[in-house]
């Protein structure tokens, strides 16, 4: 993740993505508009296909640090399983604290979930390399590089990058708060998602009606309790993410926007 040193802390701006921890497979919702308690996916056709590209850019105040795309690269086999394979690369930073971090989500077409998750991070100096195999029949995990086995707290299991693709396919209405435990590693869980507002905003790409969202996620970081963190959605059936903010100290804000957007291929209908 990108990170900038602000007082004692650093701050990842790639974690703007991974605000939409506050989404996920089979969430609990209440509120005065409360979805079922175990949703599913709720467009039909799925909102996106191989081939769908977005471009961010990336701001820290009013300075701009650096871009992110996040993208669907192609359809893969994992263990005889059809998946989308989803990238999220954000790369930039500030003189002497520059940054290159790609995450890798290998999604289940079926179930929404994740098969495999790979983290290659250049950081400074810090540089980490992970490949996660998932194993959701038996409720497992894998790491590679190390050679670390552990359980899974779900059959469904979502990662970083998986958690942004199943949030698009969930209802969003304001007044709604969901409650998910889906997070591979348990330490994660649970993540809150509330639904706030709809809210007109314009970015590079344009103006766009959105749904907007509070991530409320188990860190100190930008997304814990406290950071104010606002994730915006496109408010139509395609479930665009186009602007992320949060506050932070010292520079007051971060932000990531929406600079391009290329459409994928044929969607996918929702199965059951």
């Amino acid at each position: 993740m990108i990170s900038l040193w602000t007082g004692q802390r650093a701050i990842g701006a790639a974690g703007f993505a991974l605000a939409v921890l506050g989404l996920g497979v089979g969430a609990s919702a209440t509120g005065p508009q409360s979805a079922d308690p175990d949703p599913g996916p709720s467009l039909d056709p799925i909102p996106f296909a191989a081939g769908e590209k977005a471009e961010y850019r990336v701001k820290l105040g009013a300075i701009s640090v650096g871009s992110g795309t996040m993208e669907i690269l192609g359809m893969e086999d994992i263990d005889g399983e059809a998946t989308f394979h989803t990238r999220l690369h954000v790369k930039g930073g500030i003189p002497l604290a520059r940054v290159d971090t790609r995450m890798d989500s290998w999604v289940d077409v079926d179930g929404l979930f994740s098969r495999r998750f790979e983290q290659d991070q250049h950081e400074l100096r810090f540089k980490r390399h992970r490949i996660f195999d998932f194993y959701p029949e038996s409720r497992s995990f894998r790491q590679r590089m190390s050679g670390e086995i552990g359980n899974l707290p779900t059959n469904e299991p979502l990662d970083d990058v998986s958690f942004l693709y199943y949030a698009r396919t969930l209802p969003l209405e304001p007044g709604d708060s969901y409650t998910i435990d889906r997070y591979f590693k348990e330490d994660g869980n649970p993540v809150v998602l509330n639904v706030l507002r709809r809210e007109t905003v314009t970015v590079p790409a344009g103006t766009f009606n959105t749904v907007v969202i509070q991530p409320i996620i188990k860190t100190d970081g930008l997304f814990g309790e406290g950071g104010e963190a606002e994730v915006y959605f496109t408010d139509d059936d395609r479930r665009i993410l186009v602007h992320m903010r949060s506050k932070v100290p010292v520079v007051g804000s971060i932000s990531l926007s929406l600079k391009e957007y290329q459409p994928g291929g044929e969607e996918v209908a929702a199965r059951q």
